[in-house]
């Protein structure tokens, strides 16, 4: 293959990887991982119910907890018995995995708007995925 047929390659390749990411995939089906989930959703989300309607933005100095329920699905606890669901809006690779995030906000509450970047709990490694935040749905966590 020559210089320019390699480049014309390289280009081709690398334009299919870009598009392959901007795909949606909860339209794009596929196989099961290894963890037991489907494209990233945990095979056992915990049930949730409504418990009125979503919000933008939680008072970041309410939040007592945070679960990870898979690479879309979050779950904070804010106060005392409150719970917030947010389903990001794009799959957070590697998030269900880690069930470890950072964030950093300019201002006090957690809002939609935010970022947040998965951690590896190893340690070992940079830090990975960064995703935007959904809605804040009240809930409560059905037993």
């Amino acid at each position: 293959m020559t210089a320019p047929d390699r480049c014309k390659f390289l280009a081709c390749a690398a334009a299919m990887l870009a598009l392959a990411a901007c795909a949606d995939p909860k339209a794009a089906g596929g196989p099961q991982t290894a963890a037991g989930s489907l494209n990233g959703h945990a095979a056992n989300l915990p049930a949730v119910k409504p418990t009125g309607p979503s919000v933008s933005c939680i008072p970041l100095a309410s939040v007592r907890e945070s679960r990870v329920r898979d690479d879309w699905t979050i779950d904070f606890k804010a106060g005392g018995k409150q719970w917030y669901r947010t389903v990001l809006p794009y799959r957070c690779n590697g998030l269900g995995f880690e069930r470890a995030f950072t964030y950093a906000t300019s201002i006090s509450p957690l809002c939609s708007a935010d970022i947040i970047t998965v951690f590896p709990q190893s340690g070992i490694g940079g830090a990975r995925a960064s995703c935007g935040l959904g809605q804040f749905q009240p809930v409560e966590l059905v037993k």
